[in-house]
């Protein structure tokens, strides 16, 4: 599937700022599902200095600085890539084996045992704390026995059909717990709570910002900047021997969307654009910075996803 992505974040100042710096997580990443054809970050005012970089997590980054007086900021990112369908879960060997208590061995502490980078993704991230609440949310899914998958999926499930969606129930910065206290919240929340049982548990996952293809009421037409990022959980299961050491690099990340329900080897579906994934939402933030003054703002985001033709049609609509 071919899909262009508009993301559009304006900063209106009440007041003038002297001198700004920023760094922004708004590059697709090229996966084994998608891959990024074309990518261009516009920024008005011009920066002075502009780099781009690889962060520890192999998401794509820019950093740019403004050194002159400005009280309005854009920023505009214009992707194009190319998805593909992703590999149902798989259900037979090696994958079934995986229990998730054998999970959970195999990243537990041992002195010299080899190193799996996925362990980075099983501790406490400033969004997901540890906690008995996660853990006794999720215990229903997670029977004795069961493979890892199968738990991560009636887990998905269980978040998907327990909890509300609800827009503006949460704020940005609103701890996981308090969504799961309060049984409501957005994809952001849902991708955190599910990450806060997984990790309670013993279990790596990490957190993926993207995109998500959605589809206009019947009858209207799309409409640009109506969309939104979107946000859901990526699980790690490792390939281990009868011995209990990992068979060398085996093992995979498989994707979770609690919100839609939806699932699969490397992505959800055909229709989602991974932006980048770290251990919760402060690491891939999509825009965050410092100024230097004291002045408020307003802050507006559009996003559009849309097939290129399509976004290109409602653009010169727009403009006529």
């Amino acid at each position: 599937m071919l899909l262009r992505i508009l993301h559009r974040t304006r900063y209106r100042y009440h007041g003038s700022i002297d001198m700004a710096q920023h760094m922004v997580h708004l590059r697709p990443v090229n996966t084994a599902s998608q891959e990024v054809l074309s990518h261009e970050l516009r920024i008005d005012p011009n920066p002075a200095a502009r780099s781009e970089t690889t962060d520890v997590f192999g998401n794509q980054r820019t950093f740019f600085s403004l050194q002159s007086t400005h009280n309005m900021l854009t920023v505009e990112a214009d992707s194009l890539v190319q998805t593909s369908a992703p590999e149902p879960l798989p259900e037979g060997a090696p994958w079934r084996a995986m229990t998730w208590e054998r999970v959970r061995e195999h990243f537990r502490y041992r002195a010299q045992a080899p190193f799996d980078a996925a362990s980075e993704f099983m501790f406490a991230s400033p969004y997901v704390p540890r906690d008995d609440a996660f853990t006794a949310f999720a215990r229903p899914a997670y029977k004795a026995g069961l493979p890892a998958l199968e738990a991560a999926r009636t887990l998905m499930e269980r978040i998907h059909t327990e909890l509300t969606y609800e827009t503006d129930s949460t704020e940005v910065n609103t701890p996981a717990l308090a969504a799961l206290a309060q049984g409501k919240g957005v994809c952001q929340d849902f991708a955190h709570i599910m990450l806060g049982c997984l990790r309670s548990l013993g279990l790596p996952a990490r957190y993926v910002s993207g995109y998500l293809l959605t589809r206009p009421p019947p009858g209207k037409p799309r409409l640009i900047g109506a969309d939104a990022s979107h946000a859901w959980v990526s699980v790690y299961v490792p390939v281990v021997t009868d011995a209990g050491a990992a068979d060398g690099p085996t093992g995979a990340w498989f994707d979770f969307d609690p919100t839609n329900n939806r699932c699969g080897w490397g992505s959800p579906g055909e229709d989602y654009v991974t932006l980048a994934t770290g251990r919760d939402f402060a690491d891939v933030s999509p825009m965050r910075g410092v100024i230097q003054s004291g002045a408020r703002h307003t802050l507006a985001v559009a996003v559009t996803v849309a097939p290129p033709d399509e976004l290109d049609q409602l653009e010169a609509a727009a403009s006529a």
